[in-house]
């Protein structure tokens, strides 16, 4: 197997709509997650504009990392990260999204954060915006739809690249930009309020030209707000490194029929270089013209977007990655459960509890394609299994599954290191565990360390060790050599 270069950033990733929690605490104002019920994977989680009394919303206290945060990052150090991606949470910096000073408190709590990080050897990875923003600005503005959320923005980001200069060197703009692309993108990723409480965030049977028109528009202005934000970020230190973040969707055509094989080529491009080559390359790729056209959406041009999106351009990429689909263009195949790409079911893979098809191999597939096309290095920011765990008799959690799953995608990710890929590191998802953002669960979990809290909230809190802590902290000891 090839070996992994010096230097390897291994990991753990985080969010802060996920873990926090302290929804309330020393000024922080409510986001868009804090208005998402729990749910599972049966029972939606509902949106609902005003905050209901008794009822359960798993991100206002979510685990706690808010009052825990020392005791996890010295967990992430005795396992031997050495990096670790969270997000801040932007209405702790700004409550309602639109003032003109920070909240102090919010600044402070983040560096100790840091410092902590700094004092452990650990290398934060900041994600800037993550499926969070102040409900303020959705409310009042009509979230990203609105162009004067990108000025709220880059004001946002200077704040964290001022006051954090010399803590941080490796920021990523968005989480999972493509998302804007899809319905489960509005409320989640482009803060576009839904049109009455209840689940319909993820599906809308009566969409119209004008909402689909609102979503590419608001994705638009993120592009934007992205590209000024990488500027403003090598301006004020050009150690500075500002990567963007794509949801890897890996679709297979599931026939040799050309029909599937066109039908997998364009759920390839527009899943991944619709946002990828804008964020990259700093233009919309050829293609994107005509997804454009068949969606009956013209964008909102303005002079100076074109330059603004060349200058901005990204300095690595970086994605979540958890299963590969399948695309058919036959209605009656058989359809697949998924994250926010279903597809097909593939007869040669296994698939997880919620029916997440497993394909290490597709990660690779996935590696070279991407680094083929823009030559910048890449960096997998999300990886894991989600699985109901179990304590055994010895009162462990013995979670082989999750080890063995891992192991297979380090392998692949080393494979592709061999065939050229330059690959800078792995932050495997919810490596303590957390809230789940598309079901609001606790019972579906990632994490090396578990987390004493239920689907309804119950719990103390306490941390534990799972069997996967001390064999990535084996992992990353060996710099990935010993995947036994």
């Amino acid at each position: 197997m090839a070996r992994f270069p010096e230097g390897f950033l291994w990991g753990g990733a985080t969010a802060a709509n996920q873990c926090e929690g302290g929804w309330q605490a020393e000024g922080k104002g409510d986001s868009t997650s804090d208005h998402l019920t729990g749910g599972t994977v049966s029972t939606p989680r509902r949106y609902t504009h005003d905050i209901e009394e008794g009822t359960y919303y798993p991100s206002h206290e979510a685990i706690d990392m808010y009052g825990h945060y020392k005791e996890d990052i010295d967990l992430f150090a005795e396992m031997g990260f050495k990096c670790y991606r969270f997000s801040i949470s932007w209405t702790r910096i700004f409550p309602k999204g639109d003032e003109t000073d920070p909240n102090r408190a919010g600044i402070e709590y983040y560096r100790g954060i840091l410092q902590h990080m700094k004092d452990k050897g650990i290398e934060p990875v900041v994600t800037i915006s993550h499926y969070e923003m102040p409900f303020h600005l959705c409310d009042a503005y009509g979230g990203w739809t609105n162009r004067k959320t990108i000025d709220f923005y880059v004001r946002y980001a200077t704040t964290l690249f001022t006051e954090f200069k010399g803590l941080v060197k490796y920021w990523l703009t968005f989480n999972e930009i493509n998302c804007g692309l899809m319905k489960f993108g509005d409320y989640m990723s482009l803060g576009i309020l839904p049109k009455e409480d209840g689940p319909t965030m993820f599906h809308d049977p009566n969409e119209t030209v004008e909402d689909r028109t609102k979503r590419f528009c608001a994705l638009h202005h993120q592009f934007l707000a992205s590209a000024k934000a990488v500027q403003v970020a090598h301006a004020i230190d050009p150690a500075n490194k500002v990567g963007c973040m794509i949801a890897g969707n890996m679709p297979y055509a599931y026939t040799c029929n050309p029909d599937d094989q066109l039908a997998a080529q364009r759920a390839f491009y527009q899943g991944n270089y619709y946002c990828g080559d804008v964020q990259v390359r700093g233009e919309y790729a050829p293609f994107a013209g005509r997804i454009l056209k068949e969606a009956g959406v013209t964008l909102d041009w303005e002079p100076g977007d074109a330059e603004t999106l060349k200058a901005g351009t990204v300095d690595f990429y970086t994605f979540s990655y958890y299963m590969s689909s399948c695309v058919s263009t036959d209605p009656e195949a058989t359809k697949a459960a998924g994250n926010i790409f279903s597809g097909v079911k593939n007869p040669y893979l296994e698939a997880s509890d919620w029916g997440w098809q497993i394909d290490p191999k597709g990660l690779r597939y996935y590696l070279n394609d991407v680094y083929n096309r823009y030559r910048i290095p890449l960096m997998i920011v999300e990886n894991g299994l989600g699985a109901v765990d179990e304590r055994a008799e010895d009162g462990g959690f013995h979670d082989s599954y999750r080890i063995d799953y891992m192991r297979k995608h380090i392998e692949q990710m080393a494979e592709a290191i061999e065939d050229g890929v330059d690959l800078i590191g792995y932050t495997p998802w919810g490596c303590i565990d957390l809230v789940s953002a598309s079901t609001g669960e606790m019972k579906k979990r990632y994490g090396f360390i578990y987390v004493d809290k239920d689907n309804d909230g119950n719990g103390d809190l306490h941390r534990e060790r799972k069997d996967s802590f001390a064999w990535y902290q084996k992992v990353i000891a060996t710099n990935g050599e010993d995947l036994d």
